[in-house]
């Protein structure tokens, strides 16, 4: 089996009990928050444009881009995944990051969220990015980043199970710091901005603490777009396509 045919495997797998891990009960939680951050850097520049998300999934994050894009479109390399997408009416199709399923100049936001730090050849997906991007658009790339709390707890910590027989360990999982990001940017794009994604969350079951978690949300919103965005568990490069 191919690198490629494995992650799709795990993610297939993953699709069974994606979306109850991925949005507790509570609207308020750590998950929420996350997606939170990510709609609102995407609508900052999408708003009223076509919008591709690279990576899709199941559809949380591209369902909510359709509430306020022209036209929003995905894809992912996991049928299972695509296919609770598809049953939410959305515009998707299978594809992988380092072949994109569209023609040139096709979006104005091509954006990408937990998705590129499971692509070994992470360069060609950011160039691919770039290509269905028309000029003066913007790709949003999101990278784990090694230089956060996030990061350290992953190191520390067990392999997360995904199912009774996978765990995060079985997927392929880069880290690109915020200084090597820099020297991944396509030619031709500049990196404009960056948000930094649960900059001082140590784990998401720090939500679960009365006064903790509800300061953490609007401590991640206060830091999210400074200068301590470099320390984000999730670092979301914003790139100008020139």
């Amino acid at each position: 089996m191919s690198g490629l045919d494995e992650t799709r495997a795990y993610y297939d797998d993953f699709a069974r009990g994606y979306e109850a891990r991925r949005r507790p009960n509570d609207p308020h939680g750590y998950h929420a928050l996350v997606d939170d951050l990510e709609v609102e850097l995407v609508e900052r520049y999408g708003r009223g444009k076509d919008v591709l998300e690279a990576g899709c999934g199941t559809g949380l994050l591209l369902e909510r881009f359709r509430g306020f894009a022209a036209r929003a479109a995905g894809f992912d390399l996991s049928p299972g995944m695509l296919a609770l997408a598809r049953a939410r009416g959305l515009d998707v199709r299978e594809g992988s990051v380092t072949e994109i399923p569209f023609d040139d100049r096709s979006f104005d936001v091509t954006c990408s969220f937990k998705v590129l730090a499971h692509v070994p050849d992470i360069s060609r997906a950011l160039r691919e990015m770039a290509r269905v991007t028309r000029r003066g658009g913007v790709v949003i790339a999101e990278l784990y980043n090694p230089w956060s709390l996030r990061a350290a707890v992953k190191r520390l910590g067990p392999k997360g199970a995904i199912s009774a027989g996978r765990d995060e360990g079985d997927v392929y999982t880069r880290y690109d710091s915020p200084r090597a990001a820099r020297r991944l940017v396509p030619e031709g794009c500049t990196l404009e901005a960056a948000r930094g994604i649960r900059i001082v969350t140590p784990a998401a079951l720090a939500f679960r603490l009365p006064l903790v978690g509800r300061a953490l949300p609007r401590v991640e919103r206060a830091l999210a777009d400074g200068p301590l965005a470099a320390l984000g568990g999730f670092y979301a490069m914003v790139l100008r396509v020139g």
